[in-house]
């Protein structure tokens, strides 16, 4: 099964990834977990880098590409193997992050990024078996974002705008609608949080 959860930075997708992968491992089936663009892979560690630091400055369809051949590296070497096996591959983020902050952020067509998924990626991928936006006001995702310890004024996305910030936020709620996915309020604790998300996938 392949699990996605999605949102915009700070929602604590991260966090939900590996609560859940650590529940799914009682069921004895391989699980790994996966937080695009980057994984337990140099390749796409190094694709990670390079889309992630601001100097480079790089073009808003560059990034598309980058962002999807970071995938195929990822899918290909380390989700499909665990998939065949009939493990578990929980991902904080998959393309919709691109139709988001590429798409309705940086304004590259958004039917050329499904275009460039589509012929990249499988049916799994592009559809995943369970899906999820973690939701949060913006005041309270900015107050969480301020308070890591992780030089975001040199990250390419969160260095960006308010106005930037707001157009991703609101695309999500476009892509939710569009491709039917639940949203989940990312306001309570840690813990109800993934209780919800637990009962929501039926696991």
């Amino acid at each position: 099964m392949y699990i996605v959860i999605e949102g915009q930075d700070a929602t604590g997708k991260s966090t939900q990834v590996e609560l859940l992968a650590e529940h799914l491992r009682k069921t004895g089936k391989p699980v790994i977990t996966m937080h695009e663009p980057d994984g337990d892979l140099e390749s796409a560690h190094e694709l990670r880098r390079i889309i992630k630091d601001k100097k480079y400055n790089l073009e808003p369809f560059t990034h598309v590409l980058l962002f999807t051949a970071a995938r195929q590296e990822l899918w290909r070497k380390l989700a499909e193997p665990v998939l065949k096996e009939g493990g578990y591959v929980i991902s904080a983020r998959n393309w919709w992050s691109t139709l988001a902050y590429q798409g309705y952020g940086q304004g590259v067509s958004r039917s050329k990024i499904i275009r460039v998924t589509k012929e990249s990626m499988p049916e799994q991928y592009v559809n995943p078996d369970k899906c999820a936006i973690l939701t949060l006001p913006d005041e309270t995702r900015l107050a969480r974002q301020s308070g890591r310890d992780d030089n975001s004024k040199n990250d390419t996305f969160e260095s960006k705008s308010m106005d930037f910030q707001h157009k991703v936020d609101n695309a999500y709620l476009h892509i939710a609608k569009d491709f039917n996915i639940p949203t989940v309020d990312a306001s309570p604790s840690i813990e109800e949080i993934q209780a919800e998300l637990i009962k929501l996938f039926g696991l």
